[in-house]
């Protein structure tokens, strides 16, 4: 059983953002960006230790789905195809805990890769 649950999902198409609150009392805003790039999926983290895929070009990426799997996860569907990662209760909790360092390590790794982020169009 999750240790967090949510209590409310919101998509915000317009700004790509996934608004989610859970039972105690945190709420965290994480872009469609964040999400895509931070999927919990093998196509993304790989299938071992150092084998994870560096995702570039998700600036833009939007969440057209949100499919409920059980009591534990849901499956985000992305405008770009990817649609295999299960995000738990408990991975979406430690992905709003740990937003900042997640992101700062993220571009870290674009920039390493010599990867420009474009800024969205709004």
């Amino acid at each position: 059983m999750a240790e967090h649950t949510p209590t409310d999902i919101l998509l915000h198409q317009r700004s790509r953002v996934l608004e989610i609150a859970f039972n105690d009392g945190a709420r965290f805003n994480l872009s469609c960006e964040y999400l895509r790039t931070h999927s919990p999926s093998a196509e993304v983290r790989g299938h071992g230790p150092g084998q994870g895929v560096l995702q570039t070009g998700k600036e833009t990426v939007n969440i057209t789905g949100i499919e409920p799997v059980g009591n534990y996860a849901v499956k985000l569907v992305f405008d770009d195809g990817h649609d295999s990662g299960l995000y738990t209760w408990d991975y979406l909790y430690k992905l709003g805990h740990q937003f900042d360092h997640n992101w700062q390590t993220y571009l870290d790794a674009l920039a390493e890769a010599g990867y420009t982020r474009k800024p969205p169009v709004a």
